[in-house]
């Protein structure tokens, strides 16, 4: 079983909007509702590859119902923490271009704080690895991705930005995956071999249509893209530390590794919504993605 932990889960909306006009009313063409949050979509991802997975994190209010209700019928284990305040929402609106509104999501008690680390702990006994992504709530401790890493005996890849990347390296995670601007934000001035530095086993960068840079214990690797694919970029990253986190369970070396966690993020900008890749471009992509 992989573990996934979306602490900030959400009810993801996508509207799709022909020619969105940004100072007008606008006519929405399909809408899209699905529990979302970086975790559950990685979750999607590795259960697409029949892999065992289980849903962790929190989720409160109607919102969390709305998301317990759609993994369930998603067919995804959760076992979410309960909270007092509401899950959030975040919209998508692909027009071409794609734009996401976030909202901050609930505060966060320190009792169902601890109530959620007792059920971490017990799920996480039970895993061949774990993946922790997202953001994080209000009233959580900026450094709890670093206590959570701790925690697993197993490997444990941290897909985060801001302070909860930059505190993340502390917890020794087997992989820390920061796209090129988070990387840039939190260590500004030691980038991938300060979070390597700080505790990481390897950093994996993404870098959208230009593949990947990995600093790894067998070498640093360069994956590069073929060609350009087009679609919608929310959730690509998640797909990518889906096949991180495949490549890990199942030992792959490094090349190997890469070049799938390349080829599942560029198959999901083929796929309408976060979560979902398009085989077909995965499987043309793939061998035609180059490792150095």
């Amino acid at each position: 079983m992989i573990l996934t932990v979306t602490l900030n889960a959400a009810l993801d909306v996508t509207y799709r909007v022909p020619d969105a006009d940004w100072d007008g009313v606008n006519r929405v063409s399909s809408v899209h509702r699905r529990a979302g949050g970086k975790g559950v979509n990685v979750a999607r991802v590795l259960a697409a590859f029949g892999r065992e997975v289980v849903v962790a994190g929190l989720a409160g209010g109607p919102t969390g119902t709305a998301i317990r209700a759609d993994l369930d019928a998603a067919g995804l284990p959760c076992a979410l923490t309960p909270i007092s305040g509401d899950s959030r929402t975040t919209l998508v609106i692909h027009s071409g271009t794609t734009a996401l509104f976030n909202e901050p999501g609930p505060q966060v008690t320190g009792a169902e704080l601890d109530r959620f680390l007792t059920d971490f702990e017990r799920l996480a006994a039970d895993a061949e690895a774990v993946v922790i992504s997202g953001s994080l709530p209000r009233g959580v401790p900026a450094d709890l991705y670093a206590t959570l890493s701790a925690m697993t005996g197993v490997p444990t890849i941290v897909d985060a930005d801001g302070e909860p990347l930059r505190h993340a390296p502390k917890g020794r995670p087997s992989i820390v995956k920061p796209n090129k601007d988070e990387l840039s934000r939190a260590f500004p001035d030691g980038g991938a071999e300060a979070v390597l530095a700080e505790g990481a086993g390897a950093v994996v960068v993404s870098m959208g249509e230009e593949g990947l840079h990995a600093i790894t214990p067998a070498g640093t690797f360069r994956a590069r893209m073929p060609y350009r694919v087009e679609g919608n970029p929310t959730g690509a990253g998640d797909a990518l530390v889906a096949g991180l986190a495949l490549g890990l369970v199942e030992q792959l070396l490094w090349p190997d590794l890469l070049r799938r966690a390349a080829a599942l993020g560029a198959a999901a900008v083929a796929a309408p919504v976060a979560g979902d890749f398009d085989r077909g471009v995965f499987d043309a992509i793939h061998p035609e993605i180059v490792i150095s």
